[in-house]
């Protein structure tokens, strides 16, 4: 037989292929009609290439082509997987950049995870790494469904399909790449979930309920595949931090696994274990595996506890950065660590507490409830380790952090952090213990708990099984802990979401019956007046504030759980957003915190407001101001003595300013200053001299509220003329696809395309179908104050403005004026108010937020809306 080259071999692929394509009597897309030829080409490809036919293997899918995760072949050589193809229409070409079909588009942005994936339409083949072309597209000579025996091939496309063919993973070598790599192929498997569960595969369904029930009562199908993505993806890593191999499949990983982490090894077993699961998940479990099996763990570390620092940091960016603002979470810099560490240390040691050992003393227990990656924990068994060594010498570490580690505790909620936070903590202790006999050490039980802090602690835990029993056990420890174990030292960075109602879990709701929520005792009264602010507090580190002082000071106990009020000392230590420090909401909150502590320290890390330069937060991505703050309660408190409070500034300046300034922070260094004792009073300096006397602003009104939030910049101009055309461009879009970003949904608003209107505008025009029904053309633009001197014109339609505060527009007129004024600070210099007849924004008054104030409260100019009546007016003017 004569020897096969890449000429004959292409030839007979013409020949193949436009007889299939060119026969009336055979029915299917024209790239199924590809696929014979296809195999029988890649077949003495193989051969050219000098690899045995027989060790390739072809697993094609032919009944799945309306799946995006699933490429249309896998490919292996000698059983070991190395790559996937791709198949598309004669005609579509193989650059999957330049797609214009919405399925095909789609599926490229799923599919250019994959680390190897050849793309072809019979006239070209491309290889693609990572979502990046290798080399160039390769086209044939002639036409697939024409040339037949004379297609030919350029002298590129063997030495392709051998660099195809001999892939194989290039292990990464440092913690970031690694990081980025994961990122790519959780997000592939998170996809394929939520495919495979949009198509009613019936063993990911009925996983997804036991999930919810044992863990995630909320998450909806597509948070099940994230934390579905995220167990596996982290259960791989760590086995492999193990050294386990994962090329004798994940069953045999995970029970490897569960010789030394249960937990993990069950998640990884129980979300893996089904081969339903297994084959409808083939994709992107067989090239996580694959992937990772290449991974050395220790050239990676070297065996360093700090390679893992930004791990899930750099991992975020690359799966979904989204998530991170979703859920809240943002990495605490080690530096405000430290800071926050050494100050706890330094209040146990103190007066209050008198342990002069500090976190090291033998009956202190410090519990992060929000763990994320383990930073705080790790700070806090350094400074045991450092405080030990000190005083006992570095021999009495090892037995120090080996006692330690039953009582530092970690509750997290999400399955990839808390892995890490396993990674490091181990590592960490690893690195502490170590001894010149003893190089490594056995590393004792972590008290790491996956479970939800703010779930109800008293429910009996449904049976699922004993597959689940790890998992379940795990619950059932951190309830035990939540319900008897007293902590002293509540510390960590918990999460911050706005509009987190129902997400409180026990804490927002409460047992039932006669018990109290234990956010209720946080809700101000009607008759404080301040009702309308009490939506604040329907945020995440609010509800991790709360359980933290029920918790380590037992306030508000009875009220909840019914079992008798014990007299309990502790701190909490926490670094959250600022709002709560003087917002009008929060005024039972810091009440409450008066009657309960004994001294609270507060420090301002934004002492340059809201939406500083990025180079000046502790958090880059969060615009809101930060604090850290230290509450403290030491036994036999008198709740009728309101709590010293007292504040210190961090300078004005870059973030690393900042952190040198937290270096040299102490409890007993100069610069802190007193706040007011009243109970309500913001946790804040008290005004001094004649300004102290006078009234504030919201004192002189009857009704301050917010701007108009637009929530997207379309519906505002510097013309009518344009945004009656974006309006237009809107309306006779067609693709609901493009329509929707045209719309441009806001993230947390509640106004879409296809909600209808209960209600328009005062004085405007007002439509009840909803947007992507409305024919006619915008209602008629109005002026509107963006700025203090920016006029524009805005579409004045409750549609599409996302939160309009219908106040302002009732009481808008010729004749209405309106203040506009900050919130989140004192003015220094320049106006403190300004004014407009227009409706203003939310950030009218220099670009952040603030108050507005009108000056009557009806459109008619009857009512005025000061308080004519207020101690210092007379005869309508003050004096």
């Amino acid at each position: 037989m004569a020897e096969k080259t890449l000429a004959s071999a292409i030839s007979e692929f013409g020949t193949n292929a436009k007889a299939k394509l060119s026969n009336p009597a055979i029915a299917g897309a024209p790239e199924d009609q590809l696929r014979a030829p296809l195999e029988t080409l890649l077949r003495e490809l193989t051969e050219i290439v000098g690899l045995a036919p027989k060790s390739l293997g072809l697993v094609g899918e032919t009944t799945l082509a309306h799946l995006k995760t699933r490429p249309d072949y896998a490919v292996t050589i000698a059983n070991a997987l190395v790559g996937f193809v791709e198949v598309k229409a004669p005609g579509k070409g193989a650059d999957p950049r330049k797609f214009s079909d919405p399925h095909d588009k789609e599926q490229w942005d799923k599919l250019k995870s994959l680390p190897n994936l050849l793309y072809t339409d019979g006239n070209a083949f491309s290889l693609w790494r990572d979502g990046e072309l290798v080399g160039k597209v390769i086209y044939l000579e002639g036409d697939i469904e024409t040339s037949g025996a004379k297609l030919a091939a350029p002298p590129t496309l063997a030495p392709t399909i051998d660099d195809f063919l001999r892939w194989n993973p290039a292990p990464p070598r440092t913690a970031k790449k690694l990081a980025e790599v994961c990122a790519r192929l959780c997000r592939l498997l998170r996809d394929e979930v939520v495919e495979q569960m949009a198509h009613g595969n019936a063993g990911l369904t009925a996983l997804a309920q036991d999930w919810r029930k044992l863990l995630f009562p909320q998450a909806d199908d597509v948070q099940f595949a994230d934390g579905y993505a995220q167990a596996v993806t982290f259960g791989l890593l760590v086995a492999r931090s193990r050294d386990i191999p994962l090329s004798e499949g994940v069953d045999h990983a995970a029970k490897e696994l569960r010789k030394s982490n249960s937990l993990i090894a069950t998640a990884l077993r129980l979300l893996t274990e089904e081969a339903t699961n297994q084959e409808a998940l083939k994709t992107s479990l067989a090239t996580l595996a694959r992937v990772l099996d290449a991974v050395n763990w220790h050239t990676i570390s070297k065996d360093k506890p700090e390679a893992w620092l930004y791990f899930y940091e750099d991992f975020l960016e690359v799966y979904d950065n989204k998530l991170r603002k979703r859920t809240g979470s943002y990495y605490t810099p080690p530096e405000v660590v430290s800071a926050m560490v050494n100050l706890v240390d330094e209040a146990l040691r103190g007066p209050l507490f008198e342990r002069s050992s500090g976190l090291a003393a033998a009956d202190v227990v410090v519990a992060d409830p929000a763990v994320g990656t383990g930073t705080f924990l790790l700070g806090v068994l350094r400074q045991i380790a450092s405080t030990v060594g000190d005083d006992q010498g570095p021999g009495a570490v090892r037995g120090a952090i080996e006692a330690a580690a039953k009582r530092v505790i970690g509750f997290e909620l999400q399955f990839g952090p808390y892995a890490v936070a396993q990674l490091r903590i181990m590592a960490e202790m690893q690195a502490l213990m170590a001894t010149s006999q003893v190089p490594v050490p056995p590393i004792p039980d972590l008290k790491l708990f996956i479970t939800d802090t703010l779930s109800n602690p008293f429910v009996e835990e449904e049976s699922l099984g004993q597959l689940y029993e790890p998992i379940a056990k795990s619950r059932r420890d951190a309830n035990t802990i939540k319900k008897t174990r007293p902590i002293t030292v509540v510390i960590g960075n918990p999460p911050y979401k706005e509009k987190a109602e129902g997400r409180g879990g026990w804490i927002e709701r409460g047992s039932g019956g006669k018990l109290v929520a234990p956010l209720d005792r946080w809700r101000p009264p009607a008759e404080w007046g301040v009702g309308a602010h009490t939506k604040h507090l329907k945020n995440l580190y609010v509800y991790f504030w709360r359980w933290a002082t029920w918790k380590v000071f037992g306030s508000g106990n009875y009220a909840a759980t019914g079992l008798q009020d014990k007299d309990e000392e502790g701190i909490v230590c926490f670094i959250t957003v600022a709002g709560f420090l003087n917002g009008p909401g929060f005024e039972r909150m810091r009440d409450d915190l008066r009657r309960t502590c004994s001294e609270i320290w507060v420090v301002d890390c934004s002492p340059e407001g809201h939406q500083p330069e990025v180079a000046t937060r502790i958090f880059q991505g969060v615009q809101q101001p930060i604090c850290i703050v230290l509450a403290s309660r030491r036994l036999g408190k008198n709740t009728s003595e309101p709590a010293r409070v007292r504040f210190y500034m961090l300078p004005n300046g870059k973030r690393e300013e900042k952190f040198e300034a937290l270096k040299e922070l102490s409890l007993d260094a100069g610069g802190w200053i007193d706040c007011p004792l009243e109970w309500r009073a913001p946790f804040l300096p008290a005004a001094t001299g004649a300004w102290a006397t006078y009234p504030a602003l919201s004192d002189l009104f009857v009704y301050n509220g917010p701007g108009v939030m637009p929530g997207r910049t379309w519906i505002i101009a510097a013309d009518p003329m344009s945004l009656t055309l974006r309006w237009d461009r809107l309306r006779e879009e067609r693709d609901p696809a493009k329509k929707e970003i045209l719309f441009h949904p806001h993230e947390g608003g509640d106004k879409t395309l296809l909600k209808a209107s209960k209600g328009g505008l005062t004085g405007h025009e007002h439509r009840a179908e909803s947007v992507n029904n409305d024919p006619g053309p915008a209602i008629s633009p109005t002026r509107y104050a963006l700025r203090s001197f920016d006029r524009q014109w805005i579409v004045p339609d409750a549609r599409l403005i996302n939160r309009p505060n219908p106040t302002l527009w009732n009481g808008h007129s010729s004749r209405q004026v309106f203040l506009t004024a900050p919130e989140d600070r004192s003015p220094t210099d320049g106006p403190a108010i300004t004014f407009t007849s227009l409706l203003p924004d939310l950030h009218h008054y220099n670009g952040r937020g603030g108050r507005v104030y009108p000056l009557w409260t009806d459109q008619s100019n009857s009512r005025p809306n000061i308080k004519l009546n207020r101690p210092g007016f007379t005869g309508g003017h003050l004096v």
